[in-house]
Formats: C-alpha cells, structure tokens, sequence
C-alpha cells in the first residue's frame, strides 16, 4: 500500500492535528517531495514536531522516510528497477502464452487511468496553446514520437507548429526561436530528459506557457508548467509504455481541431489535397461528394 492510500485509510484514527497535516499532504504531494519539512510545515500551518509526529504515526522512522514513500509513490524513488533487470524476468516468460494478452491489458489500463487524469486538464491546455502566437513541442528519446505525433497532425490544419528536436546540435538554434506569449508543448517521464527540462527552462525564461505530457505531478516539467497531462506508463516490458502519451498528445488536437470551428475544414481539405497531389500518398483521392 502506497502512503497516500495508507493516509487515507487511516485518517479517521488521527488526532486534529495529525488530520491538519494530512490534509494538506494529501492535496499537495508534490510540496512533500520537493519542498523542505520546513515549507511543508508553514504551508500546513503545522510544527517539525508536528510533521515527524504525523510520520511516526503512521509507521515511518521520521519526515525523511515518509518523503521517500511519497516519491515511489510517483515512481521518482531511487529503488525503481533497472532495464536490465526486468528484461531479465521478462527472458524468463518466454513460454509464457499470456505475456502479449498481459500487454494489452496494462495498456488498456494505462489508457482508463490516463483518461481520468487528464480529462479535465485537456480543455486547459487546449485553451492555452490556441492563444498562442506561436506552438512548439519537444520530446526526446522514448518521448519523441509523442510530441512528433503533435506536430505532424497538428500542421494540417495550423501552421505555426514547430518541432523541437535538436537535429544536427541545433537545439540552442531552435531555442533562440522561444518568444513571449509563445506556447510549449514538452514530454517526458521517469527518469527525465535533460534535453526535456533544458528546453523547459529555456521556454519558461523566454516568457513562453508550458503544457507538460509527463507522468506526475512532481516531475520537473509538472512544476515549471501552467497545465499538466498526465499519463500512465505501465508496462510488463522491460522499458515503460508511451502509448497513453501518445493518445494524449491525438486527443490534444482532436480537440483544437474541434473547438477551431468551420475554417479548420478549409485548412485540413487543402492539405489532404496537396498530400494527394505531391504524391506523397499513393493512392487516388477520395471521391468529394456535392
């Protein structure tokens, strides 16, 4: 049982003050995790005495114990399996006929906690980048197809959408192109990219809004941004899963698309239409009814 949970289910045995801190905890499990015993007790309105009370309470050797639940909790604790290792369990099931219906299950699961999550941050986000002047997205490594994804559909039908991706040791270059009012769409997951949280900074110096695709609350590009997706990255592979990222970064421009009203029609007619011409697809066009 995660320490959150445990808080839940034993916060009708806790005393006043004990409940104060939970509380508060509870609705701000990032500040537990990066913010000193000190802040967290100002913040709770509550005493270091307090707080160590609270976590001896429920079982822990003191505040710094309790902290460490807080972020296996998010999956930022230091005692998260290596590749190697769950490659290894993973060797061990090849005779496994379940291993691929085992697959399809977490993803599905993965999609379910994703769409709870997120649902309501989506409209947010949506509204923050469609009063941008400018879009750009990044990801990198395993993250790269989620903000690519973006880019390439979201360019149908707008066209200042640009993809940050540091081909050729541009990624200073492309950075320079960061300006005020401008938005950032970046991803990333445990552990994070240091090209993901450079070109964070880089956007949030600049001025730019920030819409973090990430996996908690308490990732670095969660607390620089001004709305955050979250998605789930569940997996019985060895490597975690960017499927949930990715139906998010689709839901993210299915969205803009539809709130962008009648013109978006226009738009993503004619650039169908030249995909068609260019020969950059095969087939013939479809029929266009009268």
């Amino acid at each position: 049982m995660g320490a959150r949970d445990q808080i839940r289910q034993r916060f009708n045995e806790l005393s006043p003050a004990l409940q104060q801190v939970a509380r508060h905890v509870l609705d701000h499990p990032n500040e537990v995790v990066t913010g000193s015993m000190r802040n967290v007790g100002t913040r709770s309105q509550s005493t270091p005495a307090t707080l160590v009370r609270f976590a001896q309470h429920l079982g822990f050797d003191g505040w710094p114990q309790l902290k460490e639940a807080f972020a296996a909790d998010m999956g930022l604790g230091p005692g998260s399996e290596t590749y190697g290792g769950r490659a290894k369990q993973l060797v061990g099931r090849a005779k496994d006929q379940s291993l691929t219906s085992e697959m399809f299950e977490v993803q599905r699961r993965n999609l379910e906690a994703t769409h709870r999550q997120s649902e309501q941050a989506l409209q947010k986000a949506c509204a923050l980048i469609e009063k941008a002047p400018v879009v750009h997205a990044a990801g990198f490594r395993a993250c790269f197809p989620i903000a690519f994804s973006f880019v390439y559909v979201y360019r149908i039908f707008r066209s200042s959408v640009h993809l940050v991706d540091g081909q050729g040791g541009s990624l200073e270059m492309q950075q320079r192109a960061f300006a005020k009012g401008d938005a950032l769409v970046v991803a990333s997951f445990a552990p994070y990219s240091r090209e993901a949280l450079q070109v964070t900074q880089a956007a949030k110096a600049a001025g730019c809004r920030i819409v973090a695709i990430t996996d908690s609350v308490a990732s670095p590009l969660s607390l620089m941004a001004d709305e955050t997706l979250l998605f789930t990255i569940h997996s019985p592979s060895f490597f975690p899963s960017v499927a949930a990222g990715v139906a998010l970064s689709e839901a993210l421009v299915e969205l803009l698309a539809s709130r962008a009203g009648k013109p978006v029609v226009k738009r993503i007619d004619q650039a169908e239409a030249q995909l068609f011409e260019s020969g950059a697809y095969l087939a013939s066009p479809p029929a266009r009814g009268g």
